[in-house]
């Protein structure tokens, strides 16, 4: 194998996607909507919690092609590297592809400098990643990711959000992005606090999506026959840790019996409250 060389103004450095793009290599994008020749499968709805000793991020299970539920299973939440992750919402094909080429890049740049990308320069690449999609947006195949890490040298967790163009935004509490953002962001903001632990955000990460998923048909509940449960997981100083679907089973129950009890006690409108007590 030949190992390209470059001139000195074609350096792609130590950026893969650069690397791509200087030997050719890069993917041709969609010249007619996408949308109107094939199904696409879209993720839904993702959320990002920030709590005492880092972040949270996670996603409902489900994907669809229009009306029609495309897959049950789905994984919309992806570890970046040790201390990041990203959670996918939009085209699922595209969005899968660009968290792979995420974390080789993360990985490229590492074994090239010698030193991790700091957060703030992740969340950075990934908007290029983002911006670099536009065309392929405006033929239907969107990417609106969220990305979260635990930033060690300010020993704190930290959450961005992005828009189509790759806008990047910082948020503090939390973030939500897909069909059912609306719904899951009311959930976190009524009940989010500065003092949240592990096991409480975890608890409201699952009613969030939950609540999502009982106003917007896009998004999943969770899967008690199957054992469809969602993707969740925590980044803290010990790095990216997902929780196990039998943590979140119990978890599910448990939600689901207390909106059961609620639903005894006021006629049966305990879905509709966003923080029942």
């Amino acid at each position: 194998m030949t190992v390209p060389l470059f001139s000195p103004d074609r350096d792609p450095g130590p950026s893969f996607t650069g690397l791509l793009r200087a030997s050719d290599l890069e993917p041709p994008l969609p010249d007619t909507p996408v949308g109107d020749v094939f199904p696409l499968a879209h993720g839904t709805t993702v959320v990002a919690i920030r709590y005492d000793a880092g972040t949270l991020i996670a996603g409902d299970r489900r994907a669809t092609s229009g009306h029609l539920i495309s897959h049950r299973s789905i994984e919309k939440v992806f570890e970046a590297d040790r201390h990041s992750g990203v959670a996918i919402a939009g085209a699922a094909g595209p969005a899968v592809e660009m968290v792979r080429l995420f974390q080789l890049q993360l990985e490229h740049y590492e074994k090239v400098e010698g030193n991790a990308l700091s957060l703030e320069g992740k969340a950075n690449q990934l908007s290029q990643m983002v911006r670099n999609n536009l065309p392929a947006a405006m033929q239907g195949l969107a990417v609106v990711p969220i990305f979260a890490g635990y930033d060690k040298g300010r020993g704190e967790g930290r959450l961005f959000q992005y828009d189509v163009t790759g806008g990047r935004y910082e948020e503090r509490d939390y973030a939500a992005s897909g069909s059912g953002s609306l719904h899951a962001g009311t959930v976190i903001k009524i009940q989010f606090r500065d003092d949240l632990d592990r096991e409480t955000v975890i608890d409201l990460a699952i009613e969030a999506l939950f609540q999502a998923a009982d106003e917007d048909s896009a998004s999943g509940l969770p899967d008690l026959i199957r054992g469809i449960y969602p993707v969740v997981a925590t980044i803290d100083a010990d790095g990216f840790s997902r929780v196990s679907d039998d943590d979140l089973a119990v978890r599910t129950r448990a939600l689901i019996d207390r909106y059961s009890a609620a639903a005894g006690s006021d006629g049966g409108n305990a879905l509709s409250q966003k923080a029942p007590s």
